[in-house]
């Protein structure tokens, strides 16, 4: 038996990867259809999808903010916290191997007022010995995560920042002037007050916080009168005001309009800052015959 000739038509052309079109494959993105490779793979809650899907669905989902208004990180690992421990780490080592560079840092009133204005916050990244250090880390590592989670990145990034130059503006107010200052303390004493009152307005038990507060102000004030060791009041006093004050401004304000009074607050902050920096280096500058 014959059957009549046909002549073969072109094989099938095997799909390729919509983005590397040297790749065959029969993966399908489950949300546009077309096709993928592994390396575009991305996993869906059904099937893979390719990377601009992806990309449109995370602009498209709605921010996830904290109980205070910060943006919630996809990950509850505290990145903010663990880089601020890092930093001093670093810096402390730096500072251990080169005295100039110490001299260069710390906050020195006399230097800060010929213009040297990068010390008031420089200052809060040295340390002077091992125990200094080992304290002021150990104390970031117990109440940052907590308050970076609560506030979000950007806030708690500015309330360190702000808490740490609170605390050098009242030593610059208020220390001697032959005295070289430096240390995270404002900063962690800032964190402590922004634990009290992040606490309350979270309707959380913050006994053991003030607890925390008092010991601390307690060491800081008689320390000094029973022992050679120095400890700078007035920056754990500034840092802790400061502290206190941002985080008051950020927890209790109205949701709807809360970007604005927290950004409002910040401004605020810095605006006081540079007030008392001027009046404080222009009343030095008097003093030096520098006017």
């Amino acid at each position: 038996m014959s059957y009549p000739y046909q002549p073969a038509g072109p094989p099938p052309q095997t799909p390729t990867c919509y983005r590397h079109p040297n790749r065959p494959t029969y993966v399908q993105c489950t949300r546009c259809g077309r096709f993928i490779c592994p390396e575009c793979m991305h996993s869906a809650a059904v099937g893979h999808q390719c990377a601009e899907c992806v990309g449109a669905a995370a602009r498209s989902a709605p921010v996830v903010r904290t109980a205070l208004g910060g943006r919630r990180a996809a990950s509850t690992v505290p990145v903010l916290t663990y880089g601020l421990i890092a930093v001093n780490v670093v810096m402390f080592i730096l500072q251990t191997t080169s005295s100039a560079l110490e001299r260069e840092l710390v906050l020195w009133a006399p230097a800060v007022a010929d213009g040297e204005l990068y010390r008031l916050l420089s200052s809060a990244f040295l340390h002077y010995g091992m125990i200094h250090i080992l304290f002021n880390m150990f104390a970031l590592y117990i109440v940052g995560p907590q308050l970076e989670l609560a506030l979000g990145r950007l806030r708690f990034a500015a309330l360190y920042l702000l808490s740490a130059l609170g605390g050098s503006v009242l030593v610059y107010l208020l220390s001697s002037l032959n005295s070289a200052t430096a240390g995270a303390s404002g900063a962690i004493f800032g964190l402590f007050g922004a634990t009290f009152v992040v606490g309350r307005r979270l309707n959380m038990d913050v006994r053991g916080v003030m607890a925390i507060i008092v010991i601390n102000l307690v060491i800081t004030f008689v320390v000094p009168l029973v022992s050679s060791q120095n400890i700078s009041w007035q920056g754990h006093l500034g840092g802790l005001v400061t502290g206190a004050a941002v985080a008051a401004a950020y927890a209790y304000a109205p949701p709807r309009h809360r970007n604005a009074v927290q950004a409002g607050a910040t401004v605020a902050v810095l605006l006081i800052v540079a007030g008392l920096i001027w009046f404080r280096t222009e009343q030095l500058r008097a003093l030096f015959g520098l006017g």
